[in-house]
């Protein structure tokens, strides 16, 4: 959240994921680099909690450390995908996350919701930019 990488920290630091975690089996990893751990959520908007584009729901501990800036993005209902797991997903600074979701709320239309969603699936299938 301060800047850096959510992965892949040249300097050996450990950010917010550990891609090379030796806790987690090859088939765990499978699941989670092609997304299908998220497939349950479908669940969450089914019963309207969630929408299937929208920024990412937070973890408790980020929200505490938010900036006022950073609460803007709060104010959309959290979806399964967007622009930041389409066109980023681990490869950018916490900040740039929160941005490209801020500016996904202030353009939100149909054409970009179901753009957001065609650009998913390839994701998905070939696994771009998992952890």
């Amino acid at each position: 959240m301060n800047g850096q990488k959510l992965n892949d920290d040249s300097t050996g630091k450990m950010m917010y994921k550990d891609v090379q975690d030796p806790r987690i089996t090859k088939v765990g990893r499978f699941i989670r680099k092609t997304s299908l751990d998220e497939l349950p959520q479908f669940w969450n908007v089914l019963i309207g909690q969630m929408s299937l584009v929208g920024p990412r729901p937070p973890l408790p501990y980020e929200v505490e450390l938010y900036t006022s800036h950073e609460w803007l993005r709060m104010i959309g209902r959290p979806g399964l995908t967007g622009t930041w797991q389409v066109y980023g997903r681990s490869r950018v600074t916490f900040q740039n996350m929160v941005e490209m979701d801020i500016d996904y709320l202030e353009k939100q239309s149909i054409w970009l919701d179901l753009k957001l969603i065609i650009l998913t699936v390839p994701v998905m299938l070939f696994a771009r930019g998992g952890a």
